[in-house]
């Protein structure tokens, strides 16, 4: 790194804090990096916390779209698909990663009731 602090990037994406996080990626913050301590993208970890803004800004300064987390067990689509980010899928989407299968909605009252108690 030629400046600014991963560990204060990872969390002010968690947190939302869009301008510090601004201001590390152009301090040369890698934003594909997994520090051994997290093993978790900025990337995904923004994604998970709801932060769309912050996924968003990442995806346009260099966060590669199909880099998993490793701490998190998820892509960033399947992170996105989790968190009820539809802008971040999308844009993820357009990027050339394919959407994740929607499983099938149950149709008789009774599968609806045996999917609700499994849940």
């Amino acid at each position: 790194m030629s400046g600014g602090d991963w560990k204060e990037m990872f969390n002010a994406g968690c947190d939302g804090d869009l301008p510090l996080v601004q201001y590390h990626v152009r301090a040369g913050v890698d934003v594909n990096y997994a520090h051994p301590e997290f093993l978790s993208t900025p990337l995904v970890g923004a994604i998970l916390a709801g932060q769309e803004a912050v996924a968003l800004y990442l995806l346009e300064n260099g966060a590669i779209a199909s880099l998993p987390s490793e701490f998190d067990g998820a892509t960033p689509m399947q992170a996105a698909r989790r968190a009820g980010l539809t802008a971040v899928e999308d844009r993820l989407h357009a990027l050339g990663i394919p959407r994740p299968p929607v499983p099938p909605q149950p149709t008789s009252w009774l599968q609806r009731l045996l999917a609700r108690s499994a849940a």
